[in-house]
């Protein structure tokens, strides 16, 4: 599992406050205005949209809420008008970062950033200088305390995924982002539980961090994270999971 991945769940092991739950309700009604707008409000024809909805429903957003944002995607509400846009970067020790926004003002978006980098010891990068690095997959998590290992890679097999690796308590899926849908759809018509599942931006290769540049690391992607234009910070970092634990522990 690359470092971000590990971060990542180190986060959701620990759980949200309640200002992390506004910032999550944020991004994920963003995220439905925008895959309604795109693929339409039929939340079953709609993966991008379906995928959001399951989210917004786990992380306990009420029901009015949804609806409301997948009709101002449609147009059926007034809304605002949001961009897709995503940034390049780095941070200290070199580490690549792909920046994934949604926002109404981009001018001042990109001013915020900029000085979240800043300060944390990052910097823009010329676009293509870091994508190249990172390839879009989708990943899927499923328990092992729950599955045999030949099961499951059975089940995936047949559901078209590309590959499944065994990291540490969990099972990690891996497939093609035309085949998550229909992979995250047979894994559930078997009855797997899954912990986890969207399509992320792996890196090719990871760069090892440590010592004083690590906690620069994960202070910088902390500060991206918790913007509110900020929908998904994808780092090739390596750091040791004793550092990730205890950072903010």
């Amino acid at each position: 599992m690359s470092g971000h991945n590990k971060w990542a769940k180190i986060k959701r092991k620990k759980g949200v406050n309640d200002a992390k739950r506004g910032r999550i309700f944020t991004r994920l009604i963003k995220e439905m205005t925008i895959a309604a707008r795109d693929g339409g409000g039929n939340v079953q024809g709609n993966p991008r949209l379906r995928l959001a909805v399951e989210k917004a429903q786990a992380a306990n957003m009420p029901a009015e809420n949804i609806k409301r944002a997948i009709q101002r995607g449609t147009g059926e509400l007034p809304g605002v008008s949001y961009e897709e846009v995503t940034y390049e970067g780095f941070g200290p020790g070199g580490v690549a970062l792909m920046i994934e926004c949604v926002t109404d003002n981009k001018n001042r978006m990109v001013a915020e950033l900029r000085n979240l980098l800043e300060k944390n010891n990052g910097k823009f990068a010329a676009v293509n200088s870091v994508a190249y690095m990172f390839h879009r997959k989708g990943i899927i998590h499923v328990s092992r305390a729950n599955y045999n290992e030949d099961d499951l890679m059975n089940i995936i097999i047949d559901a078209g995924a590309d590959d499944m690796k065994t990291e540490e308590d969990i099972y990690q899926i891996i497939t093609m982002p035309d085949h998550f849908d229909s992979v995250k759809r047979g894994l559930e018509s078997k009855g797997v539980t899954l912990e986890d599942a969207e399509i992320q931006l792996v890196p090719e290769n990871t760069i090892r961090v440590e010592g004083k540049e690590a906690e620069q690391v994960l202070k910088l992607v902390e500060a991206l994270e918790d913007h509110d234009d900020v929908q998904h910070v994808y780092a090739n970092f390596d750091i040791d999971e004793k550092v990730l634990a205890g950072f903010n522990a």
